[in-house]
Formats: C-alpha cells, structure tokens, sequence
C-alpha cells in the first residue's frame, strides 16, 4: 500500500510540475498565441521596424531578467535583421499590432553557450511574453 501511495504521489508532483510550466525545457520554437486582434490587415514580416512590450524569465524557475513595462517603453528594432535573438526574429512573424504571444526559446535560439550573465546563465531555455505595439514604415505591406 505504502508503495501505492508512493508512485500515486510522484505522478501528481509530476504531472503539477508540468501544468506550472515547468518540466523539460523546450528544443524548438514554442509560440502561443495569447490574443490576436479581429481586425488583422497587416502582419509582421522581416524588415519591419516594429515595437514590442515583452517580459523574459527563465524557463528553468520562472526568474524574471528583464521587462520592457517597467521602463515604460517597447523595444524597437528591424526584425528579421539579427538585432534580436533568432528565436525573436523567427517567432514574431506574421505578427498583428495588439496580438501577445507567449514564446518558449530553445538556448539555440537565445543566448546558446554564451548565455547573457550575470542574469541568463548559459545554455538558458527562456520564455517570453509579448505584445506587438507598432509596425512602423510598413508602406510596402500589401493588404490582406
């Protein structure tokens, strides 16, 4: 019976572990879609000078390393032009202006061996919460 309840609660302990997000951390390019306006004309594509507001943590223990809220401005940058880390350029393609998108990187597509210290160790799983603000100097958008 002891061996019963033994198993009983490693299966739980396993299976709140997994539902908090945690577990084995991702080998390729997770996105979420969190929210994606209706009204959708125009999307992100690479060259794009956009502005996202976005919150980073570790994938490892949820740690917070960085916020774009708290100063008060998004982050602008050209995407697709290696700016940002690959799994930024990749993951917020085909993006809407108002859409989140929560992005869970493999290290390969972050900071790799190298990491970022003293706050992104090396070869750090990260996730992202995002939220396209702006597209800027998109005049050669076509419609959708």
């Amino acid at each position: 019976m002891k061996v019963i309840v033994t198993l009983a609660a490693i299966l739980l302990l396993g299976f709140l572990a997994i539902a908090e997000g945690k577990g084995t951390a991702p080998t390729q390019l997770q996105i979420g879609v969190k929210f994606r306006p209706e009204d959708c004309t125009v999307r992100t594509k690479p060259g794009d000078k956009v502005s996202i507001h976005y919150t980073g943590t570790l994938f490892s223990d949820g740690t917070e390393f960085d916020t774009s809220l708290k100063r008060g401005k998004p982050l602008e940058f050209i995407l697709g032009s290696g700016q940002v880390i690959k799994g930024w350029d990749q993951g917020l393609l085909n993006m809407c202006v108002g859409e989140k998108r929560k992005l869970k990187i493999p290290s390969d597509l972050a900071y790799g061996a190298r990491g970022a210290p003293p706050a992104i160790p090396a070869n750090a799983a990260l996730v992202f919460e995002t939220e396209l603000m702006a597209i800027n100097d998109n005049s050669s958008h076509d419609e959708l």
